[in-house]
């Protein structure tokens, strides 16, 4: 069974937004929030599964930084700084937190001076080593980083439930129920991954009437 959200667009309307839940073992990182940053070869992405570099995600304002990149393109420290209201010697501690992840790059061909300007790499496939690979500190990180997206999630449920009617297009969703063993779980999981990496792109590469668009998606058993 397929429950899908789609409302009637007006013509022309373009696909918007599917507000499902987190990618239970891998989140295609780049195309969370419609990266941009330095282009991946066709079918090329690049996994990162050291605790250490998810240990660079764990932190709020570092994921704000990575949404910016990924829906207004490169920045400076200035810029962010300016963005969220913060000094610029903390944007600098958590954009070489970010580099150091693998999450984030330079843009040698806008450096200006002393200041530097970041972009998000695109391609990067967050996957989490297993929980029985993890220290006590690591699953208490990845704890951490689960409940600041959790927050997230509910925040854009209730705002897909609320505007989802008047959005002439801009939001979708589908609910659906199968029975599937693990191995086609993962196969499913892995396509949403394809998926995404085939729509991935950044403001940069956008054509002029696309926007950022937020997808979600979970899977768990039905019968607890």
């Amino acid at each position: 069974m397929v429950e899908s959200q789609e409302p009637a667009a007006k013509p022309g309307a373009p696909a918007g937004e599917v507000p499902t839940g987190q990618a239970p073992a891998g989140e295609a990182h780049g195309a969370d929030s419609g990266s941009t940053g330095s282009a991946a070869e066709p079918g090329e992405r690049r996994t990162i599964s050291d605790p250490a570099a998810l240990k660079a995600l764990a932190h709020p304002l570092r994921l704000k930084i990575l949404r910016h990149l990924g829906t207004s393109g490169p920045a400076t420290s200035t810029t962010l700084a300016a963005a969220f209201g913060e000094n610029t010697g903390t944007l600098s501690y958590h954009l070489r937190q970010l580099e150091r992840g693998g999450f984030i790059e330079d843009v040698p061909e806008r450096a200006s001076g002393r200041e530097r300007w970041w972009r998000k790499v695109r391609g990067i496939d967050v996957r989490r080593p297993p929980q029985e690979e993890m220290t006590d500190g690591e699953r208490a990180v990845a704890a951490a980083l689960d409940r600041m997206r959790l927050d997230e999630d509910v925040r854009l449920a209730q705002r897909f439930a609320e505007q989802q009617a008047d959005s002439q297009g801009w939001m979708r969703g589908s609910r659906g129920l199968s029975h599937l063993t693990r191995e086609e779980l993962d196969a499913f999981h892995d396509a949403y991954l394809e998926l995404l990496a085939r729509f991935s792109r950044g403001p940069e590469d956008a054509p002029p009437d696309a926007r950022p668009v937020l997808l979600r998606w979970f899977g768990l058993p039905a019968d607890g």
